[in-house]
């Protein structure tokens, strides 16, 4: 009969800081009594290595539960484990060598080949050939993966982290993906030959693809926007559309996958406008996932900005998501020619600095005269003008005067007119003169 313990360790997926390795992969004990946590020191850190285990029923901590509730007073107090901290491995990178030996054999590359001869609009060789060269593509000449394409993930101080390796058909979707370091193993093996140095050391790595696909050209295009995909090939696809950094201003990066997106990879953008395109997914899974993950990071992140495209969740039908197509899907029906056109714009010509010509203090003064004498003879046209007005104003006030003083003596008017009417000086007091004298 199996016996029935109160403490066990917790069965749900839920994980924690690992005390001694500080990662989240920490499986912590319940007290299946009270349904809570025992003290964090209590779990099994899970990355296999049983570098982490302790159990409260070997270190005396179910024992001593077990008096207190019986009532017994004891001195026990709970022990952190001795923990023999290991040195903190060194990241090895793949060598140069290894890279290079995969930069030829294009007319082998399925996948290069689909985009000169089997795409519906087929790339210009010097396209292609700048693409290569950007990205450092390569060709698996022999092996079990002949004819397959490499994708290198190289970090922004040009270590080599990882080259994935991916088969694809004549429509240029996936048929088997790998990486390069274990078809290097694998035929070491199957030759009975010892690894290579490089990749004994290399296996000891925990993580492989530790840095963004297309990481290492971020420093000569600091100002340009980042466009990350999930997969490489859509990374590849976006700068054959959307332009390469040096005519666009974007660079099109990769993260691996759709789980692969985080922090640690993202510290290579700090300070960058980064517009995120998740693959499609039912209900939206996939967008979800990376609209919070891009906002945690944004946090984390000092000066950058983060922008998750929402173009496909919107337009795509119900069956791309159930398939689970990406952007790359789409763009590859379109003629790249005319798509490039709507993202190119004529740039202004640049505009050189006009600077005035100083004139000399006696230009300056003449300058400064001539003003001086404008002004002035523009006053005395205004004065002119106005003398004249008032000269004609004059005379007219003159002849009024005289045709009442005339009036005025014929019909004795001052003996009854208002005295307001002696001396009109307008029209209208002359209307009133002829009234009165009528």
């Amino acid at each position: 009969m199996n016996k029935e313990y109160r403490y066990i360790l917790d069965k749900s997926s839920k994980k924690h800081l690992c005390p001694e390795c500080g990662k989240k992969r920490f499986v912590k004990f319940l007290d299946t009594e009270i349904g809570e946590y025992l003290p964090d020191v209590y779990g099994r850190c899970d990355k296999g290595d049983g570098h982490y285990f302790l159990d409260p029923y070997t270190d005396g901590y179910a024992k001593n539960i077990q008096e207190q509730k019986n009532g017994i007073q004891t001195d026990w107090k709970p022990q952190r484990p001795t923990i023999k901290r290991r040195p903190k491995l060194i990241t090895v990178f793949i060598p140069v060598e290894v890279l290079k030996q995969t930069l030829s054999g294009y007319d082998k590359n399925t996948f290069i080949q689909n985009l000169l001869l089997n795409v519906p609009f087929p790339f210009q060789v010097q396209d292609i050939e700048s693409v290569i060269s950007l990205y450092r593509l390569g060709t698996i000449k022999n092996s079990y993966r002949s004819g397959a394409v490499t994708f290198p993930f190289i970090d922004i101080e040009n270590n080599i982290r990882t080259i994935q390796v991916k088969q694809f058909d004549k429509t240029n979707h996936t048929t088997g993906t790998d990486f390069l370091h274990s078809i290097i193993e694998k035929h070491h093996i199957r030759k009975s030959k010892p690894l290579p140095q490089w990749l004994t050391a290399y296996n000891n790595n925990e993580i492989k693809v530790s840095c963004l696909f297309g990481e290492h050209f971020l420093k000569q295009y600091q100002s340009a926007k980042v466009f990350l995909f999930e997969a490489p090939k859509t990374a590849i696809y976006g700068t054959l559309y959307f332009g390469f950094p040096e005519t666009s201003n974007i660079v099109c990066l990769a993260v691996y996958n759709l789980s692969s997106l985080n922090l640690e990879k993202c510290k290579a953008l700090k300070g960058r406008n980064v517009y995120l395109f998740p693959d499609l997914s039912q209900d939206g899974k996939a967008f979800n996932l990376w609209s919070n993950k891009a906002q945690e990071i944004q946090e984390q992140l000092e000066g950058a900005r983060f922008t998750v495209s929402d173009l496909l969740e919107q337009l795509a039908p119900e069956e791309d998501k159930d398939q689970g197509k990406d952007i790359a899907d789409y763009l590859i029906k379109l003629d790249w020619q005319q798509f490039r056109k709507l993202k190119e714009y004529p740039k202004p010509e640049p505009v050189e600095k006009f600077e005035a010509p100083q004139p000399d203090k006696q230009e300056e003064q003449e300058l400064i005269k001539t003003q001086e004498d404008d002004r002035i003879k523009k006053l005395r046209n205004r004065v002119a003008d106005l003398r004249k007005k008032i000269a004609g104003v004059e005379m007219e006030c003159k002849s009024l005067e005289s045709t009442f003083i005339q009036a005025s003596e014929r019909c004795k008017v001052k003996w009854y007119c208002p005295e307001y009417i002696k001396e009109p000086p307008t029209a209208n007091k002359l209307r009133e003169l002829i009234y009165w004298t009528s």
